[in-house]
């Protein structure tokens, strides 16, 4: 595992054609393809379920992204790509269903890296010789970002498709696996407490005044009331995860919102997603290992984020309550960079006695950023005067704000350098496949 990814190194400023540009360009686009590399041309071709893509259709539809609306130039695109890799830019056309994604073995592998290769010779050389304008470099490095957080989907889908291989063979078998020594365990939980505030939460439009980027649903920046409240030093562990499950969590109706019950039942959940019913081990991306009773709990759905939270006495923070106590902290973490576990990693915990929220514990919560997003209680919505993107590309995010849940945090698959303060992921409250977690909080008199 790397010691920690340093601060969040933003995109360059919007319009900037320099060679920092070209570079970072190159470093994304080569990122995915390293990350797809241990995969055979039938793992890429492969989709587990409606919601998670194949391998293969990550990197051409990303490679489809910058062709249309950065090259705008209809003979890159193949006939009739256009139509199976877009996703749901409705402005753009019409689309392949995704829940058939993985009926397409034509194009190959081979092909989609080709056209991967062709396309990225094209971008490349118009950055060198100047022909994007500020507008088509704003759309470049949003591509970029966009880019990462296929990165991510795509080790999760993948881990996924191999989980539901009789074999449970692993993505990769050399992968790292660190473990925090049972004498160093983080413990129990402490609570940080915080007064009664209104804080500044969001950030400013981008592209404005050279701000850092960021995507319209983290804007605009706006105040908000916090009530008093304390949230838990660290994230909810395996151990006590564990302690849930064998308390009657997944039999106790009463700890379970209407909806997460019937599913629960439904689907026969008795345990998170990937951990084994032997109770010791859990599937990874290395395969099945010894679960760290340390490490952070994952693969929890909203649903079972909120029972485990009831069952503790407690509930979800808010993700208003979240990004204030992330503001201004270093962004460094557990994330998907070279030479990285892909897996959540414990953090070292002075132990102390479990009491009452008190102010003499540390001043901030620790693993905000990498190991696993963290559930907040918080709907996706629209901030007030939240004004998404012109044009096609305003459906990136707007067009979801209904019935999702927000995430925040990062994982250990998101790209180092793809997380911040303001970052809000979203899904719906039964997906259980992402690396998510949570992180306990309290109302306090």
């Amino acid at each position: 595992m790397p010691a920690s990814q340093a601060a969040h190194a933003d995109a360059p400023s919007p319009g900037d054609a320099t060679p920092d540009l070209r570079r970072r360009y190159a470093d994304v686009r080569g990122r995915t393809c390293a990350l797809a590399a241990p995969l055979s041309p039938e793992d890429a071709q492969l989709q587990s379920m409606p919601e998670a893509s194949p391998a293969k259709w990550h990197l051409a539809h990303t490679t489809w992204f910058f062709a249309r609306f950065v090259l705008d130039d209809p003979a890159v695109i193949p006939e009739g790509w256009d139509y199976l890799f877009n996703s749901y830019y409705v402005g753009a056309g019409e689309r392949h269903a995704r829940t058939l994604r993985g009926l397409v073995s034509r194009p190959s592998l081979h092909e989609v890296l080709a056209w991967r290769d062709e396309v990225d010779a094209r971008v490349l050389r118009g950055l060198e010789d100047g022909r994007f304008d500020a507008a088509a470099c704003d759309v470049l490095v949003l591509g970029m970002h966009h880019e990462q957080q296929h990165q991510e989907l795509l080790l999760t889908d993948i881990k996924h498709a191999l989980w539901c291989n009789p074999l449970k063979p692993a993505y990769r078998s050399d992968l790292p696996w660190p473990r925090l020594a049972a004498a160093g365990g983080p413990g129990p939980l402490r609570w940080l407490r915080r007064e009664e505030a209104i804080v500044e939460t969001g950030a400013p439009p981008w592209p404005a005044n050279a701000a850092p980027f960021v995507y319209d649903n983290e804007t605009p920046r706006h105040r908000v009331l916090l009530p008093a409240h304390a949230l838990a030093e660290r994230p909810v562990s395996n151990a006590d995860f564990a302690a849930f499950v064998a308390d009657g969590g997944y039999r106790t109706p009463g700890l379970w919102l209407s909806d997460g019950w019937d599913t629960a039942q439904r689907e026969g959940w008795t345990r998170p997603l990937y951990w084994h019913e032997d109770g010791v081990r859990e599937f990874t991306l290395g395969g099945w290992r010894e679960r760290d009773p340390h490490a952070p709990v994952c693969h929890l759905s909203h649903y079972e984020a909120d029972a485990c939270a009831r069952w503790a006495g407690a509930r979800l923070p808010t993700e208003a309550e979240w990004e204030a106590a992330a503001a201004g902290r270093r962004i460094e973490g557990n994330f998907a960079d070279a030479g990285a576990p892909l897996h959540p990693v414990a953090t070292a915990v002075a132990n102390a006695d479990a009491g009452t929220p008190s102010a003499s514990v540390p001043s901030h919560p620790l693993g905000l950023f990498g190991d696993t997003w963290e559930w907040t209680g918080s709907a996706y919505a629209p901030y007030p005067g939240f004004r998404p993107l012109p044009g096609t590309l305003g459906e990136y995010n707007g067009k979801f704000m209904s019935g999702q849940l927000v995430l925040r945090g990062g994982s250990c698959a998101t790209p180092a350098g793809h997380a911040r303060a303001s970052y809000r992921n979203f899904f719906a409250p039964h997906a259980r496949w992402q690396f998510s977690g949570l992180r306990l909080a309290k109302d306090i008199d």
